[in-house]
């Protein structure tokens, strides 16, 4: 070993051991099958260290449960299409997709989605990932999107998916429709506006609004039926400001008579609410928004403006015909698109959707058949799936996507689906087989236009990892051997997605088998920037470039402050931390320098019951420690498990063992040959146990350090393909815990007084008088005797029953040093 760790060279050479050796294959890891559902990131730019904080904790779980005897299945994927790709591609490339051809278009994103992934795999490499990249997938690859394809025919088939000209959320800067999972609720400062209509006798009518651009969608009044001030207005019409055109009075219970006035008007859309009206009373259609976000030519004075130049014109209108009664400035939630943050609208398209409302209760039922880590997120989950209100629309209107295998009659609206054999199919480029509709044999059958929400492939990660392990390409919803891989072992993932990506892979995983996808769910934190934002690639905030901290730190420094996150938490990204680690990488570096001096030609069969005291102590605390540590793990409380090893391998083991056996080791002729025997032999014994433990969380270091000492005496290729089971051997030695810890106590007592005094812990002692209430705990340090010379330097030590009543102190006189600890 060199006199320093040297991080560069040293993963450069454990990571070519592990490529080399193909250490994180499966079959090299005899046990029960543990599968890790790993969440593909998205391809739309740099990795941030959020990334790196949730990917490192999956790997540390991944790399326990090897050791822990499972035969680990560790794939790895990239979401490469959907809108957020699109986005990066144009603008890395400075070009918009509506501007180009669908073809060339797509050809440009896979060319730089292929680039990027090998970046982000590259990073992952560096980090120390222990993924098989021989089982490696792309959301927009031909074999996914053949899954992709087959899911949604069998779903269609069985009844779930329906397709309908439906008022649809709808998101006009993307220029596509979205998932009610894809809003998020952002608080805007608006404005109440009091409007006038009239009916046909003159009488002014009252309606508040935060949405008076929406006037020339206006269908119909409407007041609660139990409300006298309006009861009158029963089957009249009014006259719409500005566009004049009349409308009908409705009496509904959904009008809340306390707010604003008590009379609404109903536009198509400007809520939920909207519709319903809409489609319980038979009311018109009138769209004012087009698909760009501007208002179309029959809304007249607002033609062409978009959204709010649409509002301060129609505010600008009603006060000149002094229609504006009133304006109470307000702050409210609005619906906004998650990654773009435009407010969203209701546009009516012929869209394809999913049927979860009917079977909501199911999937709340089924959240209690799977293992939540933490606990409190599975309600987080069920209060999602309780506030559902809209099927999942799974249409879009983008480019770089998975196309719906479905071909549309324009006669009679016939839906043809692709055959098996076609799929993968972009029925843009190819025709349907049947060339005459089934239902009218017309033949203008044209392709569907739209793709699917990336999440609609994305929640078969399940099925897809599938055929990566059985290595089929066979239809995996009706292969048997799909059927007996799920559920996976592990989902891990960010609180954030409950909501998507892990809902839309229960609600899939159900739909097509009745079966829950996973065992586990792990739900990591994010990592906040200074100002407690979330980090993320489409933000500023997202300044600390893992590229540049691996310049700077170790990879095994990055793992170490990543595990110090509580499990589903946000934390704030800390420099402390990391100077934490490195100060521990140079402290296991310097001490296995240590082990590896005094432990040449170590025999490993030896006789335990020959260890020692001091032996028996450290063999007894490694075993408790790991005992913590494995209990930690087992439930994926990695910073728990690993505040049990810092403990033990800072306290326990150099603090005070090495600090203990030194004299021993330096002088071994002052002691028997068999103690030197057993101490080396616990030396070595105990330095794997250490780095066992520390090796999901370092494994650079442990490694490069395990094949200086450990590979040729054991004869396993990595520390990675050991196992607990093998080295973690239980012991239990009371009676020498309990006698080590009275040594502890003296010695502890003895560092105080001499830094007090300013004196190297080396300083000699005259003597050492020890005091203590009680016979048994002074009988204990007899037999220690020679321990307690050796580390704290006494020539003489004085054993007295009783309490000192000058308590603990060290007297200086001239050359002599007396101290007296009281226990």
């Amino acid at each position: 070993m060199e006199k320093k760790y040297d991080h560069q060279s040293s993963e450069q050479q454990a990571q070519q051991l592990w490529s080399d050796g193909q250490v994180y294959k499966t079959d090299k890891h005899p046990g029960p099958l543990y599968s890790v559902d790993t969440p593909p990131p998205t391809v739309s730019g740099a990795l941030h260290i959020g990334h790196i904080f949730s990917y490192t904790q999956t790997d540390i779980i991944a790399r326990f449960k090897r050791m822990d005897g499972f035969a680990v299945f560790y794939p790895f994927g990239f979401d490469d299409n959907g809108l957020p790709t699109e986005r990066f591609v144009e603008k890395k490339c400075n070009v918009t997709a509506h501007s180009m051809k669908r073809s060339e278009f797509i050809n440009l994103c896979l060319e730089q989605t292929a680039v990027v992934e090998k970046q982000f795999e590259q990073l992952w490499r560096r980090m120390g990932l222990s993924v098989d990249w021989d089982a490696c997938y792309s959301t927009i690859s031909p074999e996914v999107r053949k899954i992709s394809q087959e899911s949604f025919i069998e779903l269609y088939k069985k009844g779930f998916i329906y397709r309908k000209f439906e008022p649809a959320l709808y998101c006009t800067a993307c220029r596509t429709s979205v998932a009610q999972a894809e809003l998020d609720d952002v608080e805007k400062p608006s404005f109440f506006n009091d409007i006038v209509f009239k009916i046909d006798d003159g009488t002014e009518l009252i309606i508040g609004t935060t949405r008076p651009e929406l006037l020339s969608s206006c269908v119909a009044l409407l007041y609660h039926p139990n409300d006298k001030r309006y009861q009158a207005l029963q089957n009249k019409e009014a006259i719409v400001p500005i566009f004049e055109n009349r409308v009908k009075i409705i009496a509904d219970e959904l009008v809340n008579p306390d707010k604003g006035t008590g009379l609404v008007m109903c536009c198509t859309f400007g809520d939920k609410t909207d519709i319903v009206w809409y489609k319980k009373y038979q009311l018109p259609f009138k769209q004012s928004i087009g698909l760009d976000g501007r208002w179309l030519e029959s809304t007249g004075p607002l033609a062409g403006l978009k959204a709010h130049a649409a509002r301060t014109k129609i505010i600008e209108l009603l006060k000149e015909q002094n229609l504006l009664r009133a304006q109470k400035p307000i702050t409210h939630a609005v619906n906004v698109h998650e990654r773009c943050k435009q407010e969203i609208e209701y546009l009516p398209l012929s869209q394809w959707f999913l049927n979860i409302l009917e079977h909501k209760q199911q999937f709340i039922k089924i959240a209690d058949s799977i293992d939540w880590y933490p606990a409190f997120m599975k309600q987080r989950y069920i209060n999602w799936v309780e506030n559902i209100n809209w099927d999942w629309c799974l249409s879009r209107q983008r480019f770089f996507g998975i196309p719906f295998p479905a071909w549309h009659c324009t006669n009679c609206n016939e839906i043809i689906l692709a055959d098996q054999a076609q799929l993968p199919v972009d029925p843009q480029e190819t025709s349907s087989t049947q060339k005459k509709c089934p239902h009218c044999a017309s033949t203008t059958i044209l392709g569907d236009t739209d793709v699917m929400d990336t999440w609609n492939t994305s929640s078969l990660t399940p099925y897809i990892c599938s055929t990566l392990f059985n290595n089929k390409v066979e239809n995996p919803f009706t292969d048997k051997e799909t059927l007996q891989f799920i559920p996976m072992g592990m989902r891990p993932q960010a609180h954030d997605i409950i909501r998507t990506w892990a809902f839309y892979t229960i609600v899939k995983t159900w739909m097509h088998q009745h079966s829950i996808p996973w065992k586990e769910i792990v739900i990591s934190g994010h990592v906040l920037s200074d100002s407690k934002e979330k980090l993320a690639k489409s933000k500023d905030n997202a300044k600390t470039d893992p590229e540049q901290l691996l310049k700077s730190y170790p990879a095994d420094v990055i793992r170490y402050w990543t595990a110090s996150g509580s499990l589903g938490h946000d934390m704030v990204f800390s420099e402390t931390q990391l100077r934490i680690g490195q100060r521990l990488i140079t402290k296991l570096w310097n001490a296995f320098l240590f082990v590896k001096e005094h432990t040449v030609s170590i025999d490993q069969e030896f006789d335990t019951t020959k260890c020692g005291t001091i032996n028996e102590w450290l063999l007894d605390r490694a075993s408790a420690t790991f005992k913590k540590y494995h209990s930690y793990l087992q439930n994926h409380e990695f910073n728990l498990a690993l505040d049990s090893v810092e403990h033990f391998f800072w306290h326990h083991f150099c603090d005070n063992y090495l600090e203990l056996i030194k004299d021993q080791l330096f002088k071994p002729e002052q002691y028997c040959a068999e103690q030197i025997v057993a101490t080396r032999w616990t030396l070595f014994t105990v330095g794997l146990r250490i780095l066992q433990m520390y090796a999901p969380y370092l494994p650079h270091i442990t490694e490069i350090i395990y094949q200086e000492l450990y590979r040729s005496p054991l004869k396993i290729d990595s520390i990675h393909l050991t196992k607990f089971k093998n080295i973690q051997q239980p012991y239990a030695f009371e009676l020498s815990v309990h006698a080590i810890d009275q040594v502890i106590n003296v010695i502890t007592a003895v560092r105080k007084l001499k830094s007090e005094q300013q004196l190297s812990l080396k300083t000699e002692l005259n003597v050492l008088r020890i005091y203590s209430q009680q016979q048994e705990h002074l009988g204990l340090l007899k037999l220690q005797e020679q321990l307690i010379k050796g580390i704290t330097h006494a020539h003489t030590i004085e054993y007295h029953v009783g309490i000192n009543e000058n308590g603990s102190q060290l007297i200086q006189d001239n050359e002599n040093r007396i101290l007296t600890v009281q226990l």
